[in-house]
Parts: structure tokens; C-alpha cells; sequence
């Protein structure tokens, strides 16, 4: 797949690479897990070659990301209440539910900022985003700032790389992995701590 892509990408004209980096961008958002990370790389090779015009197509790749977050925004703005409780709560007490609820409505927008730089995560945090009802313009700025700055590294690495934009592969590997282990520990304190609080109350009566 990622070698189809790299292949169709190599062949489009520049308005097609500014384009083609909208769809990666928006879809990421939609359809996870997705190498959108890596193909940008090379979509920043294309720029470096003179493919395509690199203003452009930051601009539209920031575009795309701040669409697809959007478009996971309102699903979750839309039908959250629907999915928490026909979902999540067969699993977790209505309690719970409503501190996480609180709890990212209070953080949720510091969580964004730091939203695209958390690969595998993206599609979630925008969902529970719109879930939690938070302020559709302010998340859509901090969402644009995020996407911005992280885009442009991403371009800026493949244009500075050149032939050697592949080594971005197994560092985005490692990274993946990283932040993870590091989303599953955080989660599971959370619930261990949540569960011994609990167990308190519940001897303490």
C-alpha cells in the first residue's frame, strides 16, 4: 500500500502532490492507523525536488488536518452522548464517564495542542473532543497551530533528506511505540487509581 501511494504521488503534477497532501491529512484523521506521517515526508522530497510549491502544499496539508479533526469533532459533538452511553457504558459506571467528561473539558484543550504530534491518537482525541462539547473555534485554532507546526516538520525533513526521506520510517516506528506505552500507562494509573479511590469510599461507609 505505502509503495502504491509513494509510486502515484511521484507521477502527480504539482496541484495533484497539493492535493494529494489534503487527502492524506484529512484521512488520517478518519481512517487510523495510516502511514499520513511518513508519506508527507515524501510528499516534502517531492517540495524539495521542485515538484511542488512548499507554502502550497503546508497550506493544504494544514487544511487537511484541520478538516478531517473537525469532521471527528462533530461526529463526537453529534452522537457522543448516544455512543457513551451505548458504548462505553456497558463497560464503565456512569460516574467515570462523567470525570473523564469533566476532566477533558478542563484539559482538553492543552491535550489538542499537543494533539499531532501523538501519532495514533489523533482520531480519538477529536472525537472525544466534540464528546466533551468543547468551544468549536477555539478547538478548530488550536487544532490549526498543532497541525501547522507539526506539517511543517514533516516537510521540512524530506525536503532536507532528499533519497534518504526512508529513515523517517523507523524513527516514526520507535515514536509510535513510545507514546503507546506511554497513552497505556497514563490510562491505566488512571483507572487504578479511580478503582482504589472507589474501594475507599465504598470501606468507608
Amino acid at each position: 500500500m505505502l509503495e502504491h501511494a509513494i509510486e502515484t504521488l511521484s507521477s502527480l503534477p504539482p496541484w495533484g502532490i497539493a492535493l494529494a497532501a489534503f487527502g492524506i491529512t484529512y484521512l488520517e484523521n478518519l481512517l487510523p492507523p495510516s502511514p499520513s506521517d511518513v508519506l508527507l515526508v515524501f510528499v516534502g522530497t517531492l517540495v524539495g525536488i521542485g515538484s511542488s510549491s512548499f507554502v502550497v502544499v503546508l497550506m493544504t496539508a494544514t487544511l487537511g488536518s484541520v478538516t478531517g479533526f473537525y469532521t471527528m469533532f462533530v461526529i463526537g459533538r453529534i452522537f457522543g452522548d448516544r455512543l457513551m452511553q451505548s458504548r462505553f457504558g456497558r463497560y464503565f459506571p456512569t460516574e467515570a464517564l462523567a470525570r473523564a467528561e469533566h476532566w477533558f473539558q478542563r484539559w482538553g484543550y492543552y491535550v489538542i495542542v499537543v494533539n499531532r504530534f501523538m501519532s495514533g491518537t489523533r482520531s480519538v482525541i477529536s472525537l472525544f473532543a466534540g464528546m466533551s462539547h468543547l468551544k468549536p473555534i477555539r478547538t478548530i485554532i488550536l487544532c490549526g497551530v498543532s497541525a501547522l507546526v507539526w506539517n511543517w516538520l514533516l516537510l521540512y525533513a524530506g525536503m532536507k533528506l532528499g533519497q534518504n526521506w526512508r529513515v523517517v520510517e523507523r524513527y516514526f516506528e520507535t515514536y509510535g511505540m513510545i507514546i503507546t506505552v506511554i497513552i497505556t500507562i497514563a490510562a491505566t494509573s488512571a483507572i487504578v487509581h479511580w478503582v482504589w479511590r472507589r474501594r475507599r469510599s465504598v470501606i468507608g461507609k
